[in-house]
């Protein structure tokens, strides 16, 4: 227990090193000063000099938390750190010998830089020795031979991460922008110049900013068992994780514009509906970040609402649990806290449940949403931004085509209100797939099978979706709302569709378990082999490659609204949607 490691320990061991490399460095200033042989009279100046460096730079050291770096993980940011703070140490000490050069205590100025570059230098070495000694023993026969893939700053950092553990011995580095160089005695090649040496790494430590799609092939096949992710870097290490399926599927959008969306967010009051579900959540983290004034956090669940509100820490929260459907309660929180902006995320959206709850849903999703837009005309909301879903595209289930109804209200309630004398209000609407783990989506689903065991279900062999992991969404879903002028219906670009059989596989694949088989029980009702981002091919680009616009459907509000009613009203709720939304092939198995 006395030789454990622990923080306080840490401080007390380098307070004293610091204290006797002082002592030491003043005293060889003054040997060298007086060719070894110091006069008696300067004893006493000596001492002083010891006293004054010690307390001052020790007390700098404490002030500026130069004793709570890591001690293994010792980098440049601390090397400059410490660097500045001794410089202050030694000019305050500049400033002490002048005023002490009319007294007895007479302090040489020749010291002064010699005991700075000798206490610099041996403060810096006891430092830096643990990492010179971690790092020369990285190449230990005992680890796995490792390939390292990514930039060569990143790559450096991944290095200094793995050094302090014999789990790896690193071999090459890709990078193919800069390849024939060497880090840390490592060689760096470009991708197909490695693959020509026929060598056989165990391991690939792969940066998480790399997509993956496509190397995880070529890893495999030159027999890397174990692929990692380094993620997170900072000056002491990254974080370097199992690869996961989210992983592989990240599409990394290149034409994300983090600008246009701070300028979008910053400084705004954001009202988000469904802010505990999984988009609406992620939403609420994204205004954050970006920036905004204040969130007003709407949903119906009591355990949602207070997890994201417990989760937003830098900006203000009002978590209010309502309902969209009550539109008296609803109006009273657009009333009492008059949002910029409306990001309405509150939707049911689980096909098969909403199949068995037709009313609900189209009360829950259609009226919700008819609320929403309403009130954002009404109170004089500057935009609000719809969430909509693949689904809604020549829809074959009930909760696809309540979303159709939805985005036809808001794209002609748009229209509506720029014709009228409201205050405009831009209506926007978002269209995107599946997005990576949000609730009752495919992979948790996935999961759960592996980890009890159990064989993975699959509807169909050739069944297929789109993914996008849920931050990326947001942010294109925050960046298309900053495009748009009202009535757009914005396309998110989800990439290639993805076979769910082939994600079962490399799911199986990469959890390890060799006995688990995939079972194919059949479509569910409302379900489609594959889905479709756009009704017909007259969409628009816009200026950014992630997103286009989908065609405008015109339809009269006013007799939409009527549609609607008629909709709560009649018993064939079905026939009335198939009324409304023409191209609504409902599939019943």
């Amino acid at each position: 227990m006395v030789l454990k490691a622990s923080e306080l320990k840490r401080k007390l061991f380098f307070t004293l090193f610091d204290i006797l490399i002082i002592t030491i460095s003043v005293m060889v200033a003054f040997a060298l000063r007086f060719d070894f042989e110091i006069p008696s009279s300067y004893y006493a100046s000596m001492y002083i000099v010891i006293a004054i460096l010690a307390s001052i730079r020790v007390s700098l050291f404490y002030y500026f938390r130069i004793y709570n770096i890591s001690w293994r993980h010792f980098g440049f940011k601390d090397i400059t750190g410490l660097v500045y703070v001794t410089v202050f140490s030694t000019v305050l000490l500049v400033f002490i010998a002048y005023f002490l050069r009319s007294s007895e205590y007479i302090i040489p100025r020749s010291i002064i830089p010699i005991e700075f570059f000798i206490s610099l230098f041996l403060t810096l070495a006891l430092r830096v020795s643990k990492r010179l000694y971690l790092e020369s023993k990285r190449g230990s026969i005992h680890g796995k031979c490792t390939l390292i893939i990514a930039n060569l700053d990143r790559a450096n950092t991944i290095l200094r991460t793995i050094s302090s553990t014999d789990e790896y011995y690193p071999i090459a580095i890709i990078d193919n922008e800069n390849k024939n160089m060497k880090i840390n005695g490592i060689d760096v090649y470009a991708l197909e110049d490695f693959l020509s040496l026929k060598l056989k790494p165990e391991v690939a430590i792969v940066d998480a900013s790399i997509k993956l799609a496509t190397l995880y092939d070529t890893l495999n096949n030159i027999g890397v068992k174990k692929i990692k992710v380094a993620s997170d870097y900072s000056d002491y290490g990254a974080e370097i994780k199992d690869i996961s399926v989210e992983d592989l599927l990240a599409r990394h959008p290149k034409d994300l514009d983090k600008r246009k969306i701070e300028e979008f967010i910053n400084g705004k009051t954001i009202l988000v509906t469904g802010a505990g579900g999984s988009i609406g959540s992620e939403i609420c983290r994204q205004c954050e970040i970006f920036g905004a004034k204040s969130l007003i956090l709407l949903d119906n669940s009591e355990f949602n609402l207070y997890s994201i509100n417990e989760e937003i820490e830098t900006i203000s929260t009002t978590p209010v649990m309502q309902s969209v459907v009550h539109l008296s309660q609803l109006e009273e929180t657009f009333e009492k806290y008059s949002p910029d902006i409306v990001i309405h995320a509150a939707a049911y959206k689980h096909v098969p449940l909403v199949e068995s709850n037709i009313n609900e849903a189209i009360i829950n999703n259609i009226v919700g949403t008819k609320n929403i837009v309403d009130l954002s005309i009404k109170y004089g909301v500057e935009k609000l931004v719809m969430v909509s879903t693949d689904k809604a595209v020549r829809p074959t289930n009930v909760m696809g085509t309540t979303k159709r109804i939805c985005e036809l209200y808001a794209q002609n309630a748009s229209i509506s209100s720029e014709s009228s004398n409201h205050k405009g209000t831009d209506i926007v609407a978002v269209r995107f797939g599946n997005v990576l783990g949000s609730s009752g989506s495919v992979i948790p689903k996935f999961q759960s099978q592996l980890q009890k065991g159990k064989n993975i279900s699959v509807t169909h062999p050739k069944i297929t979706r789109y993914f996008m992991l849920i931050s990326e969404a947001c942010e294109l879903v925050l960046q298309a709302a900053s495009i748009g002028h009202g009535g757009e219906i914005f396309i998110l670009d989800m990439g290639e569709p993805i076979k769910i059989v082939d994600l079962a596989k490399k799911m199986i694949e990469l959890s390890g378990k060799e006995n688990i088989k995939i079972e194919f029980t059949g479509l569910r009702p409302g379900e489609k082999l594959y889905e479709e981002l756009l009704i017909d091919d007259s969409d628009s680009k816009t200026e950014y490659e992630s997103i286009t616009v989908a065609s405008p459907t015109l339809y009269d509000i006013n007799k939409l609204n009527r549609d609607i009613e008629e909709l709560l009203q009649t018993k064939e709720k079905l026939q009335k949607l198939k009324e409304i939304v023409p191209e609504f092939h409902h599939q019943l198995n």
